[in-house]
């Protein structure tokens, strides 16, 4: 674990979302819509709403925003059908990238996905040809700075509440869960007043890979800046250390 600041990255995405936060709530947004048809609009009733409305508020997205989006999804008939879709490819120097989309034309998106692998030197692969390289987990950041407590005493509150690892990085703890375990372990944190930087189901790499080429890293950044702008994109993941 020691080596790769998970809180430094999420820091790094939470400065680049600032600057691009109507994204992030389209994200989000799409998301709750997807969550509120799949299982209702009663988050006391539905545990993957609850897990997106965790997510929202740890982006700052302000609750009547969340609220006016659970109430479209539940009582707009011709809401928009989101299908969910995942893509797998190559970055520079063979780096593996996962790309998750919630699109209503799969069309476009898969085109727009090609379409920025191949400007970054890249190629879509097959489903599976990089996805074995990455465990699915829940995952849980907490900043130090934002919650004062002995690691040991936090360590046993998120073993007993059903985790799988807990680890203290410098700036930070990481809790890990199975996807399963998740929506519990993240409620349990909840009710004893832990505040989360970051608590989401993710795909985590089981080894990273550092560029060290320029313009491998020039490459591989215009990639994952095209993905950024296609609101069709959910997630992207990959195994490149970041700097």
């Amino acid at each position: 674990m020691s080596g790769h600041s998970k809180f430094a990255n999420i820091k790094h995405k939470k400065e680049k979302n600032d600057a691009k936060r109507g994204k992030i709530f389209t994200v989000i947004g799409r998301e709750i819509a997807v969550a509120v048809k799949e299982g209702g609009a009663d988050p006391a009733n539905n545990s993957k709403l609850r897990d997106v409305i965790a997510k929202a508020k740890a982006n700052n997205m302000p609750n009547d925003t969340i609220e006016r989006g659970i109430k479209k999804a539940a009582g707009d008939v011709d809401a928009v059908n989101y299908v969910s879709c995942t893509y797998e490819g190559y970055g520079p120097n063979g780096t593996a990238i996962i790309v998750e989309a919630l699109t209503d034309n799969k069309n476009r998106t898969a085109s727009n996905v090609r379409n920025a692998f191949t400007k970054g030197k890249g190629n879509v692969g097959t489903t599976g040809c990089v996805s074995y390289m990455f465990d699915q987990k829940g995952q849980i950041l907490v900043d130090k700075e934002e919650y004062d407590t002995d690691a040991d005493e936090f360590m046993m509150l998120a073993l007993d509440a059903g985790a799988e690892d807990f680890s203290e990085e410098d700036d930070s703890y990481e809790i890990l869960t199975t996807p399963e375990d998740f929506s519990a372990v993240r409620e349990a944190l909840e009710k004893e007043g832990v505040p989360m930087a970051q608590a989401e189901v993710t795909m985590i790499p089981q080894t990273y890979v550092a560029l060290t080429d320029e313009t491998d890293k020039k490459m591989f950044a215009r990639i994952l800046d095209l993905l950024d702008e296609d609101d069709d994109v959910q997630n992207v993941y990959h195994n490149v250390e970041e700097e």
